[in-house]
């Protein structure tokens, strides 16, 4: 019996169950509907049926917007671990090994230069998954990094926004972050060089009160949500309810907060466009179509 009962039984099944990855499905955020991987993959990860724009990595954002996926990884100016030496629940020091070894960043800034439809760009972009994209001295020396390397390469500069905002662990380290990137922007606008910005989701905090809101253009992917606090921690203040859709980027352009909300599809088009007209360099040339040869003359007959 125990022979059966250990051997046999365990075998069938294991030759029965059939492994699966944990990720092959993927639940909508906004409708609970469960979708392939596959799919939302191949989609930019935009959800086919209800249109969610779901987080992308930095590496994964690089790829998509410059040409062939290929760039120059920019690196970034040491900053001291752990200034503070803070610790809550664990230490910070320890956070920052996690949110590395999950991610494969050293901090939640990435830079990269390349080509975007053939013209030079320098672009940034925070990864929420980083400890939820806050803004530290590591974050912010990349930004500061990514701008200054716009203003000497005389490149457009593209920054890709998620975070919920100052990191705390970093304490008034990372408040002054604000003022240092404000100061970056001011010098790539001196240079005479565009700066872009796309607010994706969500861009909260001292990131929306530095960097995110200096640009020339301000893009928001659809339903992204922008601003300093939190709506319920607005309502819990004024004691009011908020209206409809507040803080999300359609209901930001409609109020003049944010230019355009762009389809991630179009992305890519559109800042290529905006890059092109802000720094005023010429459209890609297309080749002309063939000339078109005269017909055969038909052989005369005797």
């Amino acid at each position: 019996m125990n022979w059966i009962s250990n051997v046999v039984r365990p075998k069938i099944r294991s030759f029965l169950r059939r492994e699966t990855p944990e990720n092959l499905w993927i639940k909508c955020p906004d409708t609970g509907q469960l979708v392939f991987y596959k799919d939302v993959e191949a989609n930019q990860f935009v959800i086919p049926s209800s249109n969610y724009h779901m987080r992308l990595s930095a590496s994964a954002r690089l790829k998509n917007l410059f040409d062939a996926g290929e760039f120059e990884d920019i690196p970034i100016r040491d900053v001291p671990v752990d200034p503070l030496k803070f610790r809550d629940e664990r230490r910070y020091a320890d956070r920052l090994k996690d949110a590395r070894a999950k991610t494969g960043l050293q901090d939640a800034v990435k830079v990269g230069f390349g080509k975007l439809d053939g013209l030079p760009v320098t672009a940034a972009v925070q990864d929420f998954d980083f400890m939820g994209g806050s803004l530290g001295m590591a974050a912010g020396e990349a930004v500061i990094c990514g701008l200054e390397t716009a203003a000497s390469r005389k490149t457009p500069f593209i920054m890709f926004a998620a975070s919920g905002g100052a990191r705390m662990q970093e304490g008034i380290l990372s408040l002054m972050q604000l003022p240092r990137t404000t100061a970056a922007v001011l010098s790539l606008r001196e240079a005479k060089k565009p700066y872009i910005v796309v607010l994706t989701n969500p861009t909260t905090g001292g990131v929306t009160a530095s960097y995110a809101m200096l640009g020339d253009v301000h893009i928001a992917e659809p339903g992204a949500l922008i601003g300093f606090a939190g709506p319920r921690v607005i309502e819990q203040t004024i004691r009011e309810k908020l209206p409809e859709g507040f803080q999300r980027a359609e209901y930001l352009e409609s109020h003049g907060m944010v230019d355009l909300v762009v389809h991630r599809h179009k992305l890519r088009a559109t800042l290529s466009d905006l890059c092109r007209l802000l720094s005023k360099s010429p459209a890609t040339s297309v080749a002309p179509p063939p000339e078109r040869l005269p017909p055969p003359a038909t052989a005369s007959t005797p």
